[in-house]
């Protein structure tokens, strides 16, 4: 299974490493499309390929932190 999603991430978590960190904790394979981040907020659109339990089990870990996930869609592999 292959997604595209928007992420947005709370001020709060700019110095917590939560992607490098799902990468490691997670069986996923993870691509960075575009990214931001202020003092305020940060932003991400990444496609993530996984089964669909990885992909469940790392979006509740980012849930955890506050993050949300918006606009998912399946892309073609």
């Amino acid at each position: 299974m292959k997604i595209k999603a928007e992420f947005t991430f709370p001020g709060r978590l700019k110095e917590e490493p939560l992607i490098c960190n799902m990468c490691k904790q997670f069986d996923i394979i993870l691509s960075i499309l575009e990214a931001s981040f202020s003092t305020d907020t940060g932003w991400a659109i990444l496609i993530i390929e996984a089964n669909e339990a990885e992909i469940n089990k790392t979006f509740a870990y980012l849930k955890s932190y506050g993050v949300e996930i918006e606009n998912i869609q399946n892309i073609a592999s």
